[in-house]
């Protein structure tokens, strides 16, 4: 079973293409235009095993608030119409990062329930990056993805770390949620949605 797709979706703010397998092999194109966010995809490929390309034209003379939360807007419709009805899937995931003097656990549940909590009180800027769109971009994963999403600083201080450490997080709790392991939908209901 093949669980690649493309999506591409257009407005009067952004023009964003990403197309991912999740059963890559951590591959990603990334351009959206800023720097800092491209790299943290490309973190998220790599520690999510997806490959990954992302392209995205967006209104960056405004800032990158649009970008940031299209491209997660995007990716999330896509891993849920990858997914279907969610059959065999293991539907939760955690892992807990580090990256220097930061740690951070995240926790998903691919339910069909959005649902976020993310305490990363990321305010600073790194490079072209407001660090407030972090939350951004994950409550729009979560909200289309159709994913509850837990993300926890335990303890950090660099912006640029606990960021890193986030999107590395997410992405090996959701790599393990999305793994198959039976032949089942992962529900005493029978039905995910």
């Amino acid at each position: 079973m093949k669980r690649f797709g493309e999506l591409k979706r257009t407005t009067n703010e952004t023009d964003v293409f990403v197309s991912l397998n999740l059963d890559g092999e951590g591959k990603s194109q990334i351009d959206t235009g800023i720097g800092f966010f491209d790299h943290m995809l490309e973190l998220f490929a790599a520690h999510g095993n997806f490959d990954l390309t992302v392209k995205c034209k967006g209104d960056l003379k405004v800032d990158g608030h649009h970008t940031v939360e299209d491209v997660g807007i995007v990716l999330g419709k896509l891993i849920n119409q990858i997914l279907g009805d969610k059959k065999g899937i293991k539907r939760y995931g955690e892992k807990t990062v580090p990256m220097d003097e930061a740690l951070v656990r995240a926790v998903v549940d691919v339910s069909g329930r959005p649902f976020l909590v993310c305490d990363l009180n990321c305010k600073e800027r790194i490079g072209d990056f407001d660090g407030e769109l972090t939350e951004e971009f994950f409550r729009a994963l979560s909200s289309y993805g159709l994913i509850t999403m837990h993300i926890n600083k335990l303890s950090g201080k660099n912006t640029h770390h606990i960021i890193e450490a986030a999107f590395k997080a997410v992405a090996r709790a959701l790599s393990q949620a999305l793994k198959v392991v039976s032949d089942k939908i992962p529900s005493s209901k029978g039905i995910i949605e």
